[in-house]
């Protein structure tokens, strides 16, 4: 089970994917990364893109996110972050988005829908094939002054040349690279 850290969710527990094909966030990381965020989060739109469980969209609405949409296109985890929205009782405010990434950034665009804080969970082998932070770049999803976090496997050489890299934070295996 996954917990809710803090905020007015606090203490929530929340459904895994069953599989080996989504990572769940380790409670230390992702209690670094609010901690790094904390002061972003309140009154933001956030979005978690490759969602897996939506355990760090479900914690940045537990902590004051005006909004927050959930981007995966795998259905098991599209049907983990809605079961995790109904145990914690979350009706409005939310969106889950079953597609391919990119797609729906590029619909997203479209609606003229842009985020504070971006928060990017992709497979680790995607990110030496693709990209994600050129389609938000390009489809300009990212509000001026906004954040986006990249989570990583430390030893994958990522270059963002379309924002500048203005942190990271190593913690075991994982990077969370902070991108403006």
């Amino acid at each position: 089970m996954i917990k809710v850290i803090s905020g007015i969710y606090k203490g929530k527990l929340l459904k895994k994917v069953k599989g080996f094909i989504v990572r769940s966030m380790p409670a230390k990381l992702k209690e670094a990364l609010f901690n790094i965020i904390q002061e972003e989060v309140k009154g933001c739109v956030f979005l978690d893109g490759f969602a897996g469980t939506g355990s760090v969209g479900i914690e940045a609405l537990s902590r004051g996110a005006e909004e927050v949409i959930f981007i995966d296109e795998y259905y098991p985890a599209v049907k983990a972050i809605k079961t995790n929205l109904k145990i914690c009782g979350v009706e409005h405010s939310v969106r889950v988005i079953r597609r391919e990434f990119n797609r729906a950034i590029i619909n997203l665009a479209r609606e003229k829908v842009r985020f504070d804080l971006i928060f990017l969970d992709p497979p680790y082998e995607l990110l030496k094939e693709r990209n994600p932070l050129k389609v938000i770049k390009k489809r300009d999803v990212l509000k001026p002054g906004g954040l986006i976090v990249l989570r990583h496997y430390y030893k994958t050489k990522f270059e963002a040349k379309y924002f500048e890299l203005v942190k990271q934070k190593k913690i075991g295996d994982d990077c969370l690279s902070f991108y403006k």
